[in-house]
């Protein structure tokens, strides 16, 4: 007998406890505890391809308003603070322009439950509905974006009582609205849904890019307490992504090996190798530098890698030094430190910096092989992130000389300063594609500092040519610090590598 029979079955009068017992006998389905029918639809399904990390879900039901809802149901148990966020598409034209898929957050399996919904339906139509108790009516707050025949990003956040769902089409930034006179429990069902508006038809849609995540604490303290960390390779082209690695601790700002094989990143003072075929890390000799942080850079031929750690003989501040990629003994080449490493150029002669002298921030070069450093940039305001293009010609960087974080961009010598971006995010660390057409770069939201680049925020990855032209995002990302601050495209210009981030289980 299919569970949505038992489910309708102990509904007409037998207990709670032994609905749980049922719910608890359900498989899971990818990092959903389980599915279900709720109310009297016809049955759905759900499944889930591994390889591209998507779920396809099917599912029936009259409708999700009034007082009940039926529909399909792929779920868990969550308490507290939590991020859903999803890529969600339609399959086939449908029958009710009414249809609805989205995330839901409801205290009980019952129809009638109180909840909180984010729901898109067939006409593109994007709302944010909600059942105050049971058995109420539902109510409604629509949102200014309409997402029709397109692939929707959808989010659905509680933060301290507070439900904010955040919307977009795929490549567009997101329009927030929030609710906060709706009460429900600490312990909810949270998950995907899938409801026909039409009890004679099953309707199917795809879930890709699915994160659940726990945030950060508001007493967390940066730099001392750490989040999970999710290794996500990002391709480009479809805008997919899927985790790679996790961990339950703290590993940032990946960048490929010259052949593709490898991603290499740093985690808690060590530098390491994730074979991506194997999906197994190795942590890389270094010598004495066991204290680098997460500006590290391979260079362009591949052979060597240039590091930032911080020298004891030096009261820890961060100095640049050269070792060979598959291992050794590190050579210094900073004289002077706080010396944040960010660059090779093509030829392997120079390497670019953000130094901080006295209270100045600015970008800097200096030989490989060591020598007198020689500064770039000197307007007022942090200048960071600088990366040299393919070709040699120029050297991209991000500056808040204007108010907010910008991209710009000069020449190898300092001169001809450009502002290469004008928008009301904080836009850091522009990354050049191997092809030296399209820059890769982290936008902050207008309420960090633009001085700042802090861990746990929400924050976009965003794509633009690099002749010119309007962004687009390719990834919706909880991260911020160490999620792409180092050259993290593949040798092939095809997929990205990032981090995000999530407490741990």
């Amino acid at each position: 007998m299919r569970f949505s029979s038992l489910y309708r079955i102990l509904t007409l009068g037998l207990s709670l406890g032994l609905l749980s017992e049922v719910v608890g006998a359900q498989s899971p389905v990818g990092v959903f505890d389980a599915q279900a029918d709720v109310g009297r639809p016809r049955p759905g399904s759900a499944s889930y391809e591994s390889q591209r990390q998507r779920y396809l879900v099917a599912g029936s039901g009259q409708n999700m308003w009034n007082g009940h809802d039926d529909f399909h149901f792929v779920w868990k148990r969550m308490s507290g603070n939590f991020i859903l966020s999803t890529r969600a598409r339609f399959l086939g034209p449908g029958v009710e322009p009414h249809r609805k898929i989205g995330w839901t957050i409801r205290p009980s399996l019952e129809s009638s439950s109180s909840h909180v919904t984010a729901a898109l339906h067939g006409d593109g139509l994007m709302s944010l509905q909600f059942r105050r108790t049971t058995g109420a009516t539902t109510e409604e707050a629509k949102s200014r974006d309409s997402l029709p025949n397109s692939d929707a990003v959808i989010q659905l956040e509680r933060r301290d009582g507070v439900y904010i769902m955040s919307v977009a089409r795929f490549g567009d930034t997101l329009v927030t609205q929030e609710l906060a006179d709706v009460s429900l429990p600490d312990t909810v069902y949270v998950g995907l849904f899938v409801c026909a508006h039409n009890d004679s038809v099953v309707e199917r849609a795809t879930f890709s890019n699915v994160r659940i995540t726990t945030p950060a604490k508001r007493d967390l303290v940066a730099y001392r307490d750490y989040l999970g960390s999710n290794l996500e390779i990002l391709d480009v082209k479809s805008g997919n992504a899927t985790i790679v690695h996790q961990y339950r601790g703290s590993f940032q700002a990946p960048n490929w090996t010259h052949d593709g094989k490898a991603l290499i990143y740093a985690q808690e003072g060590r530098l390491y190798r994730f074979d991506i075929a194997s999906r197994s890390a190795q942590a890389i000799n270094t010598g004495f530098a066991t204290r680098n942080n997460n500006d590290h850079v391979l260079s362009f031929d591949g052979r060597m890698m240039a590091i930032s750690h911080h020298a004891v003989e030096d009261s820890g501040a961060s100095i640049i030094y050269t070792v060979p990629t598959t291992g050794g003994t590190p050579k210094r080449v900073t004289a002077k430190g706080p010396s944040y490493l960010h660059g090779w150029s093509p030829d392997g002669r120079w390497l670019v910096f953000t130094g901080i002298r006295g209270e100045e921030l600015d970008v800097y070069k200096v030989a490989s092989a060591g020598g007198d450093e020689i500064r770039l940039t000197s307007a007022p305001g942090l200048d960071d992130g600088p990366e040299f293009t393919p070709d040699g010609s120029y050297i991209y960087f991000n500056s808040s000389r204007t108010g907010r974080m910008q991209i710009w961009r000069m020449r190898p010598d300092g001169s001809g300063q450009q502002q290469v971006t004008k928008d009301g995010f904080n836009n850091w660390f522009p990354h050049i594609s191997p092809d030296g057409k399209w820059i890769a770069y982290l936008s902050f939201p207008p309420d960090v500092a633009a001085d700042d680049h802090p861990f746990y925020k929400h924050v976009l990855l965003r794509l633009m040519p690099i002749a010119g032209g309007p962004s687009r995002v390719i990834a919706y990302v909880y991260g911020g610090q160490g999620t792409i601050n180092v050259p993290s495209w593949s040798p092939d210009g095809k997929r990205l590598a990032f981090v995000s981030n999530s407490t741990a289980p």
